[in-house]
């Protein structure tokens, strides 16, 4: 600037001292950069400041709730009457699961208690037996009626393997293996398990859980002539038959688009929502993806006869021929739960 003569001040205009009429186009450009650095630094500043204000101000409103729940927080990790436990050998703390309290070995070191956590499961209606399907075939009634029955069949195994009470685990269930195996086609702690229930190893373990407590016993043989009648009603739960990577069209019944005419878009879902807004697409929009290959209960299914190695029931049943089949009486609110 004072190579070009200039003389800035602030708040006043520029003074030219010792300019020639060819250089008044350049100084004002000079003078005009130099008035919007200076609005620039202004505006920077107060924006700086107003940040700082309103980080104070959010500051001081987490301290006043920090300070205002501090009582609450103080009395839910520190109960009334309880005491710091450090000693795992000679003390020991409550755990509380399904509303009931058990007695565990503390841990060295101390861990707040904010209080006995419920969890909410699935109920049964009863104890149930598993099996395997075997095809589909039809029964003709008394009066000539023609019905499609699934038969299940029931191979070695539906022993109690454990029985769970609130007292010792927190709530009431019955543990049943199916499918007798060597001992070398499952793990050695299921071998174990089996064994310490005195039965031989089992492939598979599934609990069925209860409201009470049940009166079975370890290593207790389940007949399902003798667990079902004909006319009971069931739920069989499988895995249904998996169809792979399937489009909307296949999977939803979404109609498709004309084949003719210069159409391009024969089997495609078409738009799945709006560009602009909301721009996105929302979670759970039906489009192509895969299909089957999920667990699912074939409800209130009729008993149509049941012997030791095998229950036969009206309509179809989830999965392909072999697949495992979970048979357990069925759920029927204000009856059996």
């Amino acid at each position: 600037d004072q190579s070009l003569g200039l003389d800035f001040t602030v708040g006043a205009h520029a003074t030219f001292v010792n300019s020639r009429p060819r250089d008044l186009p350049r100084l004002h450009v000079a003078f005009r950069l130099r008035r919007l650095r200076a609005s620039l630094v202004d505006r920077f500043t107060l924006a700086r400041a107003r940040r700082s204000d309103a980080r104070h101000v959010k500051q001081s409103i987490m301290a006043a709730f920090a300070a205002s729940i501090a009582p609450v927080v103080r009395a839910s990790v520190n109960p009334a009457g309880a005491t710091r436990r450090t000693s795992m050998a000679s003390s020991s703390a409550t755990s509380g699961f399904m509303g009931a309290s058990l007695a565990m070995p503390s841990k060295t070191v101390g861990r707040a208690r904010a209080g006995a956590v419920k969890v909410e499961a699935r109920m049964d209606a009863g104890v149930g037996v598993f099996g395997n399907k075997a095809g589909m075939t039809q029964l003709f009634m008394d009066d000539g009626l023609c019905v499609p029955v699934t038969v299940i069949a029931v191979q070695a195994g539906n022993v109690v393997t454990q029985v769970k009470t609130e007292g010792t685990d927190g709530y009431n269930a019955v543990q049943v293996g199916y499918d007798q195996v060597a001992d070398y086609k499952i793990t050695k702690p299921e071998v174990g398990h089996c064994a310490k229930a005195g039965v031989p190893p089992m492939r598979h373990l599934e609990e069925f859980r209860l409201k009470e407590a049940s009166d079975h016993a370890p290593g207790q043989q389940l007949k399902p002539s003798e667990m079902f009648k004909e006319g009971d009603v069931v739920d069989v739960r499988g895995t249904s038959i998996g169809k792979g990577w399937q489009g909307a069209v296949k999977k939803y019944g979404f109609s498709r688009g004309l084949m003719t005419h210069g159409s391009k878009s024969h089997r495609q879902h078409g738009s799945v929502g709006a560009g602009t807004s909301p721009g996105r697409i929302f979670p759970g929009k039906k489009m192509h993806s895969q299909m089957g290959n999920e667990t699912v209960t074939a409800r209130k299914l009729k008993v149509m006869r049941v012997e030791d190695d095998c229950i036969i029931v009206k309509g179809s049943v989830p999965g392909k021929r072999g697949n495992l089949l979970r048979v357990a009486p069925a759920k029927i609110v204000g009856k059996t739960c």
